[in-house]
């Protein structure tokens, strides 16, 4: 299993976010979360990706127990096994987008222009490479954001309402650019979204609540 969570809880002093959070996510499978504002669909993610620590409960992937590992352990972790859009883009303001989207493969030590020229093209940014974040509007960056997070091939994606600055035609390119990634490169996808229509999509979809996940 790519992703198991049993028992995961996280906690503000005395008050519960969510808890008893389970869920097993293989390869090849895309899941969608949903659930109201505010219930902690973006501090589940965080936790997965260790960004932040969970109350209680395990975090494996590829049954490496993200608790037990130290912040530079945690980081080459995401840095080869995850793909993580966040809501806020944190695009690199002085770096070309092209330079954006290269920077988890110069990480890795693997450069890969043809990557990158491919993944932007996958999600309609073809032939805007040199341009620089601020002569982009908000759903270009979403965009960005989703390119960087691809490029390197995740084994798991964590996507935080990734069509959520999208209209509705980049809104579904984004969506079957990460079936794409799914299901013909094998990676595991969890999807939070207020969107129905990009949940609807997916192989199965959940609803977070203060009491854990539940099939919708």
């Amino acid at each position: 299993m790519l992703l198991h969570l049993s028992g995961l809880a996280k906690r503000y002093d005395a008050t519960p976010i969510f808890e008893h959070v389970d869920l097993d996510v293989a390869a090849g499978e895309f899941v969608a979360i949903v659930g109201d504002s505010g219930v902690g669909k973006s501090t589940l993610l965080n936790c997965i990706a260790g960004l932040d620590d969970a109350s209680a409960g395990r975090v494996l992937i590829d049954g490496v127990d993200v608790a037990t590992r130290t912040e530079p352990q945690r980081a080459k972790l995401r840095r080869e096994r995850l793909g993580f859009v966040f809501q806020a883009f944190h695009i690199l303001p002085h770096l070309s987008v092209g330079d954006n989207v290269a920077l988890p493969l110069l990480l890795l030590h693997r450069p890969d222009a043809a990557r990158v020229d491919a993944v932007l093209a996958s999600v309609g940014l073809a032939g805007l490479a040199g341009r620089l974040p601020q002569t982009l509007s908000g759903g270009q960056l979403q965009r960005v954001a989703i390119a960087r997070a691809l490029v390197h091939r995740p084994a798991l994606i964590l996507a935080d309402e990734p069509t959520g600055n999208l209209d509705a035609r980049h809104a579904q390119q984004v969506i079957d650019t990460l079936f794409a990634q799914v299901h013909h490169e094998g990676a595991a996808c969890v999807l939070v979204t207020h969107s129905a229509h990009a949940a609807a999509q997916a192989d199965r979809v959940l609803r977070l609540s203060a009491d854990g996940l539940a099939p919708v």
